[in-house]
Parts: structure tokens; sequence; C-alpha cells
């Protein structure tokens, strides 16, 4: 008792030295996080106010980040949607193959994004094995929008099924097997019991897939075919002006995006801890 109230007098944890562990903490962030993004900012302060605005605002760039932008969410959109499926089938039934499956999820991680790009393209190009089905039918995913969306939703995939998978593990079956007891239809009982229960985590899973997607290059710029207005994106353009050697630009851009990234994941952020507060006042 005594060594259990000098602990919490104390405020003693399993790794000692509150300043030193923050130290070290803020230390690793700011070579690693907040420096490399300073830096963009000061890059980009180079420039002239107009030489910035004529920069960010070409039609070619504000096109980029359009299709950024637009594809990036419909992709995470998309994941969230299949990826709940998938971690539901993978928590709440046993089959043959369960472990493969589930080990695969991880694939994008380890695969270098050019790979899976090149792969894509194999795959929904004109001459390859969906591409050469779907081009007599009209619908175009090579060197096309949709094969950008694509290209995300296969690296942005396992972020909502490993995010979304421990809740649905954690989840009470009983309760469901209630609501359904009670008459309630197992559609509503999903939408009333188990959706607001893993809103939380999906909402996360999205915000990591999105994110990733406004910044993903290797696997896009293979799929895309880089055609400007049509599939060109942010990340190209920068890499465009880098090999350039035209850093102030390709910051000057980088700065636009990492601004409306942040401010959209702020967003998102906020939504997430709204939800959370509700469900613990309803808890």
């Amino acid at each position: 008792m005594m060594a259990l109230g000098k602990l919490k007098k104390g405020k003693q944890t399993i790794i000692p030295g509150f300043k030193l562990t923050l130290g070290v903490s803020l230390a690793y962030l700011s070579l690693l996080v907040f420096i490399p993004l300073a830096l963009v900012f000061v890059k980009s302060a180079e420039l002239t106010f107009a030489e910035f605005w004529d920069i960010t605002t070409n039609p070619r760039v504000l096109q980029a980040y359009k299709i950024t932008f637009l594809t990036s969410l419909v992709a995470a959109i998309i994941n969230c949607i299949f990826g709940l499926i998938i971690a539901w089938v993978l928590v709440r039934y046993s089959f043959p193959g369960k472990k493969i499956i589930d080990a695969l999820i991880d694939i994008p991680f380890a695969l270098p994004t050019a790979v899976a790009g090149i792969a894509l393209t194999a795959i929904y190009a004109k001459n390859g094995w969906l591409g050469s089905i779907l081009e007599p039918l009209g619908i175009k995913i090579a060197y096309y929008p949709p094969g950008i969306v694509i290209a995300l939703i296969f690296i942005g995939i396992p972020f909502v099924v490993r995010t979304v998978q421990p809740v649905i593990e954690d989840l009470d079956q009983e309760i469901e097997e209630a609501a359904v007891m009670l008459g309630a239809y197992r559609l509503k009982t999903f939408v009333k019991v188990v959706l607001p229960a893993l809103f939380p985590a999906l909402l996360t899973g999205f915000t990591l897939a999105f994110a990733r997607g406004i910044g993903e290059y290797g696997s896009v710029v293979f799929i895309s075919g880089n055609k400007p207005m049509v599939t060109e994106i942010a990340p190209l353009l920068i890499m465009t002006r880098l090999e350039q050697y035209d850093y102030a630009g390709a910051t000057a851009i980088a700065a636009v995006l990492l601004v409306a990234s942040f401010i959209l994941l702020l967003l998102i952020n906020l939504l997430q801890w709204r939800m959370n507060r509700k469900i613990s006042a309803q808890v």
C-alpha cells in the first residue's frame, strides 16, 4: 500500500525522466518533421508575392490540385466502404485461406509503389488483362483519372482495414444479438448499433488513406500517363520543378498542398473528436 501511495504521489512511470523523454521526442520530431516542413515555407519565401501567386494559380497547377484532391477523396471513400467489409469478414468469419488473405492486406505497405504502378498499368492498359476487356466497352482506366483512383485504392486499403479491424474484434456481439431479438432488422442493427461504434476508427482510416493519396507519387505516375490538365497530379509537378532546379517554385506548390492538406485533416480530426466526445457522453 505504501509503495502504491508513493507511486501515485510521485507519478512515476516505467520509463523515468519526463524532461529527458520530452526533450528526445521534441528533438526527434523537429529533425524529421518540424524543420523540414518549416524549410518548405522558408524556401518558398524567396519568391515575391506576385511570383508565388503566378506559380500557385497557374491553370495547370490548379487542375493538378483538383485532380490530386478529388481522386484521393474518391479512393478514400471507396476504401472506407470495402475496407470495412474486408475487416468485418476477416474478424467475424472463418474460412480456408483466411490467414493468407489477412497477410495480403499488408502487401501495399511492403511493395515499392513504382512496382505497384507498373503492375496496375500492365493490367488496365489497353492491351492488358482487364484493359483489353474494358476498352471495347468504353471504359478507360489506364492514363485516365479512374486509373489514378485505382492506384490510390491499392495503396490506401491497408490503412482502413488495419484501423477498423481491432475495433470490430472488441465489439460485443451480444449487443447486436440483443438488438435483433428485440425486433430490429439486421440493417437497422448495423446502422444504429455497429456503425456508430466503428465510425471513429473508420474516420481515422479514411484520414490516413486520404492523406497518403494526396502525397502519393510512385504508383500514380505510371498508370496516370501524366497528361497535363487530365491526369497530372500535384506531386508530379513538384518533381518536375525539382528536376528543373526550380526549388522555389517546387516549394511554392508544395506549400499550398501542405496548407490545404493540413486544413482538411484538421477538420476531419475535429469531426472525429466531436464524434468520440458524443459517444463517450452516451456511454
